[in-house]
């Protein structure tokens, strides 16, 4: 071979070499990267947890769940602190501090310098429930039933007379649950509201009743729904009666009718009822000789027997007879006037029972939704 043909393959040789030690090189340093960071990971997962720090949010104003709380779970299993990181199951504890009712999410992790972090949001109740059976819990804006605690109490709505304390609600239960739960949201998120109202009774019937803590009136909300507007009435007629006359001259504030409140005056429903006791106690007197009685708020009529003129007890203004007041007895029995035998007439004056007034009409104040 002569020197011009070494010389070309020598040439032809260089590039193929220089390659072949450029992949050398590439696999070297690959292969070395690799292992120092293995080593590195190696190290870090046998570096111990330095400390723990813990932040609760969602508690604006009540903990039910403290530092203290979490750190019994999370070192329910062993102590954290000096503990293999690499033996460490973070998720396992997040699930635990889950379980907690009182915890709604939990997660953790560690920075570069070993400190575990602990981020715990906790629930916040709406409302305090007792059940019609005499149990009591808490709910969150979620619905979410909640224990009790030992440590405080929530300064949130109460909410009595609750059908069900059930672990597992029927289809209207919930619903009932889901409405005190929009009621309690919304009369925490006012604090007027927070001070007035003491009370909120669930009724037979699925509506709300509100026991005020200023004034001794009952107030009939109706169903959760139109809050905003149907407060707002309330609160206008707040100002109105306050003003005017005063809130104790109500017994009964009506809210369910729309862009109106109706107030019933005290003593009202109470006339109603001795009303109604004073036409069963007429009809028990005249029973002997009643074919029929037709009795209304302004006129009672009682048809005797045959023979008998009708007598009529007029009422010109609405008003009832009150129970336990006597009617002649020679008029009830249909007999003569034993002194002149003569049929009782009207030159004699219409015979009527004593009775006092007493309003049947039930006096309403009835005030147009505020603009």
């Amino acid at each position: 071979m002569s020197k011009t043909e070494s010389d070309k393959k020598l040439l032809r040789l260089k590039p193929l070499f220089w390659r072949g030690l450029g992949r050398l090189l590439w696999l070297l340093i690959g292969t070395g990267t690799i292992v120092l960071f293995g080593a590195a990971m190696e190290k870090k997962d046998h570096r111990l947890c330095s400390d723990i720090k813990i932040e609760i949010t969602g508690a604006e104003k009540d903990v039910f769940i403290d530092e203290k709380d979490v750190l019994d779970l999370i070192n329910s299993a062993g102590n954290i602190v000096g503990k293999d990181l690499s033996k460490i199951d973070l998720k396992a504890l997040e699930s635990a501090l889950e379980k907690n009712l009182w915890v709604k999410n939990a997660e953790m992790f560690f920075d570069n310098n070993q400190l575990l972090h602990v981020n715990i949001e906790e629930r916040q109740p709406v409302a305090r429930v007792f059940s019609a059976e005499g149990s009591s819990f808490y709910v969150d804006s979620m619905a979410i039933r909640l224990p009790l605690s030992d440590k405080l109490s929530a300064r949130v709505p109460v909410f009595t007379s609750f059908p069900s304390d059930k672990e597992v609600l029927s289809q209207s239960d919930s619903m009932m649950l889901r409405n005190v739960v929009k009621l309690g949201k919304f009369i925490v998120a006012d604090s007027f509201w927070m001070a007035q109202l003491e009370q909120i009774d669930i009724t037979p019937a699925a509506t709300f009743e509100i026991i005020p803590t200023i004034g001794d009136q009952v107030i009939e909300l109706g169903n959760a729904d139109d809050l905003e507007n149907k407060f707002g009435r309330l609160y206008s007629f707040y100002k109105q009666a306050w003003l005017q006359n005063g809130i104790n001259k109500y017994e009964k504030i009506e809210l369910q009718f729309d862009h109106q409140v109706v107030a019933v005056k005290r003593g009202a429903e109470k006339a109603f009822v001795d009303s109604a006791r004073a036409r069963q106690a007429m009809e028990e007197l005249l029973k002997p000789n009643i074919v029929t009685a037709g009795i209304d708020s302004a006129h009672t009529t009682v048809k005797l027997p045959a023979g008998t003129k009708n007598i009529a007890l007029k009422d010109s203004s609405s008003k009832q007879v009150k129970s336990g007041k006597q009617v002649n007895k020679n008029l009830v029995d249909g007999k003569q006037n034993k002194v002149n035998n003569k049929s009782l007439s009207v030159s004699h004056g219409t015979v009527q029972p004593k009775r006092e007034p007493v309003n049947n009409v039930k006096p309403k104040a009835v005030m147009a939704k505020e603009q």
